[in-house]
């Protein structure tokens, strides 16, 4: 049995929050973070640890075809499935015959897929960024590899900057921010109880996470993690950064919800979680928005109607 664990020893000294991480073998893990957190666990993981790396920035033959780099590399690595095998596993039979730096990025990352499968790695293998830019060919490849890759069995470990990549290609996805390493709770849709749907104001005290849909999976969301919700043609929006994921609501019906959380409608198409307010912002003498203490440090608007009373919440009059 293969196990890849990063653990605060590995961390200890570096830029990252401590946290504990065990992947068995056979089992696909995610981890979603911004970029910057992923390229410092990217540093640590290679300075500290002799796990492969695959983030798509080396060991391929540009002037070479496509069949030349997979048949110096099936060479290489002494792969045994059949080359014809390998091409058609990976869809590079239609551009075979083409050199690589005239290959699509999508065409040229199957190119990269293919090398990391025929290395045969036998302890654990993490992947960067595996499906951030391709088509869903080259999605569908990923994902098939993964699958015929839990035959081995060895653990592997994807770094996505997209929540929904995470929930795609993840057996399991953690959200790892500055406070440390936390697991993303999903629900399957037909695992929804009545109980849980139901929305009658006995709920309002004993919610402690907010649901939003990602294709047919249900993740739920910590209401302090939530900068804003914006109503985008009659649906209830979660915002987060600059990623956005749908309700099966209305603003209203959220409002109701999340106002003993801290949540203020400060105008009609948006909620804005009053603890990420960084600024109040006054353009002209009727016009105002508010900065949000996000990365993007997102600005929404805010309602002259709204005006006294959210200086008053926060003490300013």
């Amino acid at each position: 049995m293969t196990n890849f664990t990063i653990n605060p020893e590995i961390i200890n000294g570096e830029s990252l929050p401590l946290f504990s991480l065990t992947i068995s073998d056979s089992h696909t893990t995610a981890v979603y973070s911004d970029t910057d957190l992923q390229a410092e666990l990217v540093r640590v993981l290679r300075n500290n640890t002799n796990i492969s790396i695959c983030d798509q920035q080396e060991g391929l033959y540009m002037r070479l075809t496509v069949e030349n780099n997979i048949t110096f590399f099936h060479k290489w690595f002494g792969c045994k499935t059949p080359l014809p095998e390998i091409l058609v596993q990976f869809e590079l039979q239609s551009c075979a015959k083409n050199p690589l730096h005239e290959c699509s990025e999508s065409e040229i990352r199957r190119v990269y897929f293919a090398k990391y499968y025929m290395s045969g790695v036998n302890n654990s293998m993490v992947f960067c960024e595996p499906i951030h830019g391709v088509d869903v060919r080259t999605i569908n490849t990923f994902i098939n590899m993964l699958q015929t890759m839990k035959d081995y069995p060895i653990p592997v470990l994807i770094l996505v900057s997209n929540m929904e990549h995470a929930l795609l290609i993840g057996d399991i996805a953690y959200k790892l921010q500055h406070n440390g390493l936390k697991l993303v709770e999903i629900v399957e849709e037909d695992k929804i109880t009545p109980e849980l749907e139901s929305s009658g104001a006995s709920m309002t005290t004993n919610l402690f996470k907010i649901s939003a849909k990602v294709d047919d999976k249900i993740i739920l969301f910590d209401p302090p993690e939530i900068d804003y919700i914006e109503s985008r043609n009659g649906n209830a929006m979660i915002v987060i950064n600059d990623e956005s994921y749908a309700m099966d609501s209305s603003l209203t019906e959220v409002e109701k919800k999340l106002s003993v959380y801290g949540f203020y409608r400060c105008h009609r198409s948006y909620i804005v979680n009053l603890q990420k307010v960084r600024e109040i912002i006054t353009w002209s003498k009727n016009t105002y928005s508010l900065r949000i203490d996000n990365k993007i440090m997102s600005t929404i608007p805010l309602s002259r109607t709204k005006i006294q009373d959210i200086q008053e919440k926060f003490s300013l009059k």
